[in-house]
């Protein structure tokens, strides 16, 4: 930015004591430290706005080379493919009577199984240890077991 020194910056802020006085002098002040605020942030969005720039179009040539790279890699795949393709055809036209025959594996059928819906088996001791509820009870039932005790 500009290089100002100690004595330059006190030969500005004494003309601008003569020139705008010194009630008007903090105001003055406030507001040129704000206007220089505002700059410093819209020089530093600019900044941060070109890197962000430079660095898609970094990741844009990188991908591009790395879908060059598998093109490569596919279009050398489907010709060794097609060249063992012939070479088998080959081998299976002259030799069709020594090749055994593949064996045939059943499909694959999934279980289905609900694991979602899967209960734990808590065992019965642990039932009656703990006052885990086995059987439903009836309102009767209910009524009976909760009725206050007759004190004698």
């Amino acid at each position: 930015m500009i290089d100002l020194g100690i004595s330059k910056l006190a030969l500005i802020g004494a003309v601008a004591l003569i020139v705008i006085g010194p009630e008007k002098l903090p105001r003055v002040a406030r507001t040129v430290g704000t206007l220089l605020g505002k700059a410093q942030r819209y020089v530093n969005d600019v900044k941060a706005e070109v890197n962000r720039s430079m660095d898609l179009d970094e990741l844009r040539k990188m991908k591009d080379t790395v879908q060059d790279a598998a093109r490569e890699v596919e279009h050398s795949i489907q010709t060794g493919a097609s060249d063992f393709e012939k070479q088998f055809s080959d081998v299976g036209q002259s030799g069709a009577e020594l090749a055994e025959p593949v064996p045939s594996y059943p499909e694959y059928k999934h279980p289905r199984k609900k694991w979602r819906l899967k209960q734990g088996a808590m065992p019965q001791w642990y039932k009656a240890r703990n006052g885990v509820r086995t059987r439903a009870l009836s309102g009767a039932a209910r009524v009976a077991r909760y009725r206050p005790h007759k004190i004698n």
